[in-house]
Order: C-alpha cells, then structure tokens, then sequence
C-alpha cells in the first residue's frame, strides 16, 4: 500500500524565509534577506500562513513522529498544536471558518485521512470519515477538494455526503485555490510534455460553483510545486531559483534566488501578503 510517508520522502528539510514584493503582476524577491526558520537535521516542512502572525507547518520529532507546529514571527517561537505520540499530521491549513488548523492524519491503523485541529487546542474532529486515504487537498466554501492516493490518484470534491465529485484523475500533489475565485487549480500528469530533456506538466483549474474546467498553461519543466501569489500570478521554483508568470502568459519570468551554503533545492512554498514574506522549504546539504 501507498502510504502518506512514502509520499512525504523523509530527506532533512528546513524552512527559509525571504522578503518579497508583489505588485500586480511582478514579484520582486529580496535574495539576501533569505534566512531559516527551522535549522536542524529532521523534517521541518509543508509550511502554510495561517494569520498575519504565525505559519503552521509540519515537523518530525526524534522518533519519527510528525506533528503540527506553529510558527510565530512576532516572537520568533514554536508551539506544538498537536503532540500526538501514535498518530503523524502532516500538511496543514487553516479552514474557511478561522477556527480549526486542518492536517492530513495518518492514524494508529495506517488510514490517512484530514482532521480538524481547533486552534484553542481543543479536541481535533474527525471531517470525512470515509474519503481516505487522502494526501493534498485545499479549501473552497468549507468544504475540501482533496487529492486521493490511488492508482491513478484523483482529486475529488464533496459537493454534500451524498456527491463525492472526481475531478480528475492522475493529478499532481500540489491542489491550490487560486485567490478571489471559486477554482481549484491542480497538475494534470496525464499528458506530459518533454522540454529540454525535462517533464512540463499542464496546470489545470476545476470551478466548484460552475463545474467548469480550465487551463492555466505549464509547469516549470522539473518542478511540480506552484502557489498563487494573487489571483494574476503563478509562482514556481527550480533548484534554488524562482520563477513566476501571469496565468494567462506562456513564458516564465527568473526572479531571485536563494543563496545558502547551507541548503539547496527549492520544494514547497507559502506566501503572507501581510507579512511581505515567502517561506520556502529547502533541503539541508549532506556533507
């Protein structure tokens, strides 16, 4: 079976932070402002703001458990939402309503499927029973369009109890909400193209409220992570170097880079408007 840990490889990950500016449809990337956030060998990864203040990402403890761990900028200090000895949150979210801290939960039996964290650290609850096992997923009208491991792997949206929607079928892991709409934007693997001895994949959108499909053009080539910056702009990374584009363009844009010597290979990314702030997940160099 294809479980959750497969799919989040365990290589020592950090956390970095950047200043960055976006305006419209430009980002500019304050490369030497770059800094970690998370600094030791383990899992530090999957970051996602979830107020103006804090970034909730997860983070593997000495025995391999992974728990949800809150980030505040203010104070610059870590707190562990959940600290659950049997079970391991990974890839956490706020939830339209403000109130919960959703994760993937792989739980004592092996299942993966999303819980709800209340952010006063009061009881998690179970959301969907019988979706599972689940790996990605994002929000639209309290209700989350969740990326199902399976051969293919799918992404499905539950309209009511009763209408559990595929979307689509061998898609990528990243499922992001493009802001200020209704769409569900995704990789779609089925047709890859090769440019310059490297996979570009098409970013595809799916709106909830009209059940309409779109197409938001290609991937980097090698790359598979994107985030919304703003409702115009795609940002991707490759290696230790960004790359970002109006939705509606072709061409990607070179902008910044991260400069460590600590750490190379940019991954997962989340972005504050607030805070001005790109966090960015990166892999700690072997020696």
């Amino acid at each position: 079976t294809l479980n959750i840990n497969c799919l989040y490889a365990q290589v020592n990950t950090d956390l970095i932070v950047l200043d960055v500016k976006v305006s419209g449809s430009k980002i500019g990337v304050y490369s030497r402002t770059a800094k970690p956030i998370t600094n030791r060998e383990a899992y530090d990864n999957q970051p996602a703001f979830i107020n103006e203040k804090q970034l909730a990402f997860s983070a593997a403890d000495d025995k391999g458990n992974h728990d949800i761990i809150i980030y505040n900028f203010e104070s610059e200090k870590f707190t562990n939402l959940t600290k659950t000895p049997n079970t391991s949150e990974f890839s956490p979210s706020l939830t339209d309503c403000g109130l919960y801290v959703s994760a993937v939960t792989v739980e004592e039996d092996g299942k993966q499927r999303l819980w709800l964290y209340p952010t006063n650290f009061g009881e998690p609850e179970l959301l969907y029973d019988d979706i599972e096992p689940v790996g990605y997923y994002d929000w639209y009208d309290n209700k989350a369009a969740m990326f199902v491991l399976g051969n293919p792997n799918t992404l499905v949206y539950p309209y009511s109890k009763e209408e559990v929607l595929t979307i689509d079928e061998n898609v990528g892991r990243s499922i992001k909400r493009k802001p200020k709409s209704s769409i569900i934007t995704y990789i779609d693997k089925n047709n890859p193209v090769e440019e310059d001895g490297a996979i570009t994949y098409q970013i595809l959108g799916f709106d909830i409220e009209k059940r309409t499909h779109h197409q938001f053009g290609f991937t980097i080539p090698g790359a598979e992570d994107f985030i919304w910056l703003n409702k115009n702009l795609l940002l991707m990374a490759h290696g230790n170097q960004f790359y970002y584009r109006k939705a509606r363009d072709e061409e990607w844009i070179v902008e910044g880079n991260v400069q460590l010597q600590s750490h190379e290979g940019i991954s997962r990314m989340a972005y504050s408007p607030k805070l001005k702030k790109l966090v960015v997940v990166m892999n700690r160099k072997t020696d």
